[in-house]
């Protein structure tokens, strides 16, 4: 989940988790920004189950169509 949060700071810059992520940790140290990375991780799984039991898509984010 940590790593996916990574990638999901690069390829979902515009969503709202993000943007949180980047007024939490825009002045803070390695530290905190791991903390920080821990808690975007949880915030996400949360998310990913929402969407996949309600169908609701978090905002902001992006969803590529079905080829």
């Amino acid at each position: 989940m940590i790593q996916l949060a990574w990638r999901f700071l690069l390829f979902q810059k515009d969503s709202a988790l993000a943007q949180w992520f980047r007024t939490r940790a825009a002045d803070a140290r390695g530290g905190t920004r791991k903390t920080m990375i821990v808690a975007l991780a949880r915030k996400l799984l949360i998310a990913f189950w929402r969407l996949t039991t309600t169908g609701e898509i978090p905002v902001g984010i992006k969803l590529r169509p079905v080829a």
